[in-house]
């Protein structure tokens, strides 16, 4: 089990204090969905939705990339 989920409202990470999802929860969602991308798109999707609720001050283009851009 991870210690690396987002503390909400602010989306910084239980495990280091960085922006969620952290290089290291990054690590593990890409070995967690390994052989299932759109899976993990999907799913980061609407953690996106979910923070951009409480990230009104975040530029979109910032959240897509925290959230969904380094999935590429």
């Amino acid at each position: 089990m991870t210690t690396h989920h987002p503390i909400k409202p602010l989306w910084t990470c239980g495990g280091c204090a960085g922006e969620w999802p952290c290089q290291t929860r990054r690590r593990e969602l890409r070995a967690e969905y390994d052989r299932a991308p759109v899976s993990l798109a999907l799913y980061l999707a609407a953690q996106l939705v979910d923070a951009a609720q409480d990230l009104t001050h975040v530029p979109a283009a910032h959240l897509h990339y925290r959230f969904l851009g380094w999935t590429r």
